[in-house]
Formats: C-alpha cells, structure tokens, sequence
C-alpha cells in the first residue's frame, strides 16, 4: 500500500526540524553500511497508531526582507504543495503572525490540500492561550498547539493528520498491477525510454496526471501483462541554487517510489555512476523496492569484449550495498533491449513475492550457524533459534535469538547472503528482523 505523505513547512527556526525528529523517532537512523543518503534527512518513516506514512521537512521557507514571497520561497511552498497528502504548516507563538506566515497561509490556502495550522513552542497552554488565537487571523483552521522540543501535543496533531489519510484498501484489492518508479538524475533519458516503450506499439490504456503528486502514471500494457510507470521524469523545476534542486529531486523520488514496487534507476552510460545516483539507489534500498538498474546511451559507447564486464565492475563497486540489483544496458534511441526490461521487471516482482516454506528456511538457517559460528561477546554467544518469513515486498523475515545486542550487522549480512545464496532474491532487497526469546520459550 501506498504510504500517504506529510509535509512539515515553515519559516526557518519555527521548529521543524525538531518536530521531524520527534515523529521520526529512532527510525531516522540509517544502516551504517548503506551509502548515498544524504546524512542531512528531509525524510522519514513514521507511524501512528495503525498508521504508517512519510514524513517530509521542506526546509526553511525565506523571503528577503524585501519581499514577501519571492520566487525561491513560493517554489518550495508548491512543490510541497505537489508532494503531500497533508501538510503541517508550522509557526512560532514566541513570534506570532509574521508576515510571510500570512504569505503562505494565503498559498496553503488556495492549494486544496488538506492544511494543519501548527502552533510550535507552547510550554503551557493555560498561559500561553492567547498567543495561539491570534494564529486564527491567518485563515487556516484551528491552530493546534504543540511544543515540538518538549513533545506535547503531538498525539492530539496525529490524531487530526491521520484522519485525512486516503483509505487505498479496496484499490490496492483491485489494483495489483505492477507499479514501476522511472527514477534518476535529470537528462539521463528516463522520459526517453518510457516514450520508447510507448511507441513499441503496445496499447497505451491512459496517460493520467498524478492528482495527488506531482508525476504522471502511464498505464501499460506489454504482452498481455499491465504495467503502471511512474514517471518523474519532467518534474524539474528551475532554480539557481543546486543545493535546493537536489533536495527537491530526492522529495520527488521519495514520494514515486512510496507508490511504486520496482524501481528503475536509469544512468547515463556516458557519464558512469554518479554520487547523485548512489543516493537514490540507497532510497530505493530504504524503502525495500526491487531495483533494476538501466544503463541508458549504451550505444554511446565504445565497446570490446570487457566492456560490459569492466561497466558493472563499477557499478558494483560504487553500489557494493545492492549486490542483489538487477542492472541491463539498453538505449532508448535505437531501442535496444528495450523490451528485456520487462522480463527483469517481471523477475524482481516475482522475486518480491516468493515465499520460503519455514521448514526450509531454518535447515539453511541451521546449516549457516554451522559453518560459520554466531559471535560472542564477553563470554556470551549469541543462539539462533528459529527464522520464519513475515511478509513480502519486500521478504521479511524474524529471527528468534537469546540476546539482540550480540547479533552483529556482519553477521546478518552473512546470514542474508546464505539466504540468497539458497533462495535467490535477484533485484529486491530482504529484511531480517531480531526479536528477542529465552531458551525455556
């Protein structure tokens, strides 16, 4: 199911980052060895109650003192706008109504986008009451105070925020069609490829633009099969700072592949694997998406026999986190291998999907344990008892041991290449969770 998208917006210093934090919890923190995300976060996971959703920071919204909402301003404002489900809009009661408060008060407003006026850095109500209701004046709602720093009022915000949440149950019941997220950097042919999937002939059921996001999904059909392409592809804007541009980008590939299954990095064989690509690469793999990596303008290239040999050597190297990505070399130009995207495509879903019979599972598992023993520490060794899979998209599996804190990530990793090893797995990541058992359990 499709995650709904929250975004924090405000002027600098009204508390927003602090408020990510809070909702973000311990599960903004990163897996050490997973490169490429960006260390300053602009997102996270979070949940509330039986709610799972995204949170987004925007970032400081900063009118010169000259202007009330200059053009750098009122782009970040749409494009939060453009991405968002809900959108928090925080204030300062220490500050009260400013005017660029007003300004985007005034654009939230006429946006039709469900808006939360956040009042942030009320420590006490009672005396601080009427500072929040001189937020009214801006039009927005009721001002729901908060004091993001001392974590009050924050149950009462979530409990408004998941009530706009979209129910996508009976579509996701409907819709099973594989959702597949074009993603990359600007210029690296992704609108190219999907338009050379579209004119391969095949019947083309709707061109439909995204209602709630700011990306247009295609409907596909390829032999016989039905596809949705999320295409991200046309979704730059113009800005003279790089720093805000490529923040924008990563909320734009955030948002696709919360809807997608599969993701398509597409890279430009010419320039080779970029910084810009190992980042979304490593969204793509925090979000647990199958990933299928295209190497676009292959026939650029000037090849031998070791050329493609020589090309995935690096591609692995700058992405040695994703051993389980899928990589084809295509171009959309002459539309060579075009058409193996979707057997990879298929491959990974399949894959996505695959359920371990547990039985078999833990005889790998046994026999893993056996070959390579569980580290210890200060005496202690850690025990696997028993693996089971959870769920898929991706395969999540829980792992029963005496004691969490000595199950070390390098251990994990070698029971998850075991996994592999037996299993597969091309193209989607796989999740090993640890819980906690006695012996006598």
């Amino acid at each position: 199911m499709s995650k709904p998208i929250v975004a924090i917006v405000g002027r600098p210093n009204v508390g927003k980052s602090t408020l990510f934090n809070a909702l973000a919890g311990e599960k903004i923190s990163i897996v050490k060895d997973t490169p490429g995300v960006t260390r300053d976060r602009i997102y996270a996971e979070s949940q509330w109650i039986d709610k799972t959703f995204t949170i987004i920071d925007t970032g400081g919204l900063e009118p010169k003192s000259t202007e009330v909402i200059p053009a750098k301003m009122q782009e970040q404002a749409e494009i939060a706008i453009d991405t968002a489900d809900v959108i928090l809009f925080m204030t300062d009661s220490k500050e009260g109504v400013t005017e660029s408060d007003i300004a985007v008060a005034d654009l939230l407003r006429r946006s039709k986008k469900p808006v939360l006026l956040v009042v942030n850095k009320v420590d006490n109500f009672e005396k601080h009451s009427a500072d929040v209701y001189e937020f009214y004046s801006l039009g927005i709602g009721d001002p729901i105070p908060i004091s993001a720093i001392g974590k009050t009022g924050i149950g009462d915000l979530l409990d408004e925020v998941v009530t706009y949440f979209p129910d996508d149950t009976q579509d996701d019941a409907i819709d099973d069609r594989p959702r597949i997220a074009v993603v990359g950097k600007p210029n690296v042919g992704k609108s190219s490829i999907i338009n050379k999937i579209l004119g391969e002939g095949r019947v083309i059921v709707s061109d439909i633009a995204g209602t709630t996001r700011d990306a247009i999904d295609t409907d596909v059909e390829w032999n016989g099969r039905e596809y949705v392409f999320i295409d991200t592809a046309g979704l730059r804007r113009k800005s003279r700072i790089k720093e805000d541009l490529e923040r924008y980008s990563i909320i734009r590939t955030v948002t696709a592949l919360e809807r997608s299954d599969v993701a398509l990095l597409v890279i430009d064989a010419v320039e080779g694997i970029t910084e810009q690509d190992a980042k979304i690469a490593g969204i793509a793999h925090e979000r647990g998406k199958g990933i299928l990596i295209v190497v676009n303008k292959w026939d650029a290239i000037e090849k031998n026999t070791k050329t493609t040999r020589e090309y995935e050597d690096k591609i692995r190297q700058v992405l040695s986190y994703l051993p389980y990505a899928q990589i084809q070399y295509v171009s959309a130009l002459t539309g060579q291998r075009i058409g193996k995207l979707f057997d990879m495509i298929d491959l990974i879903i399949q894959n996505q999907n695959l359920r371990v019979a547990t039985g078999v599972l833990n005889e790998i598992l046994m026999e893993a344990v056996a070959l390579n023993q569980p580290p210890s520490d200060k005496g202690k060794r850690l025990k696997c008892y028993y693996m089971t899979q959870v769920s898929v998209k991706p395969p999540t599996f829980v792992l029963f041991v005496n004691n969490k804190d000595l199950a070390h990530f390098s251990y994990m990793r070698y029971l998850e290449n075991k996994i592999r090893e037996a299993f597969g797995f091309a193209g989607t990541s796989i999740r090993i969770l640890i819980r906690e058992r006695s012996e006598n359990d």
